[in-house]
């Protein structure tokens, strides 16, 4: 079976760090199968702190957005140049740095025209923006690729993404090859923040860019009050079926706590109002496969562990570590949209059906060498 060697690269909403994963797909489309071949992650740095300011809505000039675009691409380049060394990469799908996201307006920034000239590959980028155009949320964007990643023939699965903000993918028990009736079963969506709070919690109050292991929230208790508090905006933002974004930050909640309790007591308290939060919308399948940032916290997944209705694993057990999920993710998604495959599902962003074919392309140069 012929195969092609793919690099995804992502940045999420935690706004930390740039993770690339180079996947082996093969076969072609709904039919590929994909099995990951190498990884590398760059923690962002300074970098890191001027995306969030922009993700954070404070003021810039158009020439350092512009100059923020191309210090990124130049991270991406750096990155890419050491995964893919000796490689002969076909292509690289980038997902960008998601500055605003409030449907049906979102941008991912990325400069893409330069990676696609010194890589001599195609790059396919902004793979929100034809589900956006269609009258979808955009997101979440990764179920069709963790339907190919972990369907399973005997067990329901839900995919747990513990991100910046939470979001799931329920797979229904799935055969060798996708069919229509089974794809029309996938569930997703975004349950409610996680890591954008819990970070801003650690930066604010610890002065550190995250709670290491949940060191912090290991050392507190729940404190009764500002749970109940923050449980009912969780609740509210897990029932509203939309995609989460600029504005469900959570950060008022934060601010209304940090001089009434106890930094270690805030993080325990938000980790089991965000454990609840999101053992309650998962119900109960077979597994739940857990990956993201969240998952090194073990405050939060023994939390999750205990009030789940089902197994919890991390998707390391399933050939996918967890800080690299939704990088290879992309890798499968760029893989479809070459393949002419739409990579939304209407039932989960909302988009007019039938789904719209999705990406931006940037080609190299004719005279660019192939490959890396």
């Amino acid at each position: 079976m012929a195969s092609r060697l793919v690099v995804g690269c992502m940045a999420g909403t935690s706004v930390d760090g740039l993770d690339a994963a180079l996947v082996e797909i093969s076969g072609h489309g709904l039919g590929l199968t994909a099995r990951l071949r190498g990884m590398r992650s760059r923690p962002l740095g300074p970098l890191g702190d001027s995306l969030r300011a922009l993700a954070e809505q404070q003021p810039m000039s158009a020439g350092q957005i512009a100059a923020l675009g191309h210090k990124f691409e130049r991270l991406h380049l750096e990155l890419l140049h050491e995964l893919c060394a000796g490689q002969r990469v076909e292509l690289v799908a980038v997902h960008g740095q998601t500055v605003f996201h409030a449907p049906p307006v979102s941008w991912q920034l990325i400069s893409a025209a330069n990676l696609a000239r010194v890589l001599g590959v195609p790059i396919v980028f902004d793979l929100r923006a034809a589900d956006l155009a269609a009258g979808g949320q955009g997101a979440p964007i990764t179920p069709l690729a963790d339907y190919l990643f972990f369907r399973a023939t005997q067990e329901t699965r839900v995919v747990l993404n513990l991100g910046g903000f939470c979001n799931y993918t329920w797979l229904p028990r799935g055969g060798e090859g996708p069919d229509p009736a089974t794809l029309s079963q996938i569930r997703g969506g975004d349950i409610c923040v996680c890591n954008q709070l819990l970070d801003a919690l650690a930066r604010r109050l610890f002065g550190e860019p995250f709670d290491l292991d949940g060191q912090h929230a290991r050392a507190g208790r729940v404190h009764a009050e500002a749970r109940a508090a923050l449980l009912a905006t969780l609740h509210a933002q897990s029932a509203a079926g939309r995609s989460l974004g600029t504005g469900d930050e959570q950060v008022g909640w934060l601010a209304a706590w940090m001089n009434r309790a106890r930094g270690e007591d805030l993080a325990r308290t938000a980790c089991d109002a965000i454990a609840t939060t999101v053992a309650e919308k998962v119900g109960a399948p077979g597994r739940v496969i857990v990956a993201g940032g969240g998952a090194r916290n073990h405050v939060l997944l023994q939390a999750l562990a205990e009030r789940a209705a089902a197994p919890v694993a991390l998707s390391d057990e399933f050939g996918v570590p967890v800080q690299i999920r939704e990088a290879a993710a992309m890798a499968v998604l760029g893989a479809l949209c070459q393949d002419g495959v739409p990579i939304t599902l209407p039932q989960i962003t909302g988009c007019t059906p039938p789904a719209p074919r999705a990406g931006c392309w940037v080609y190299p140069h004719a005279q660019a060498a192939p490959g890396t």
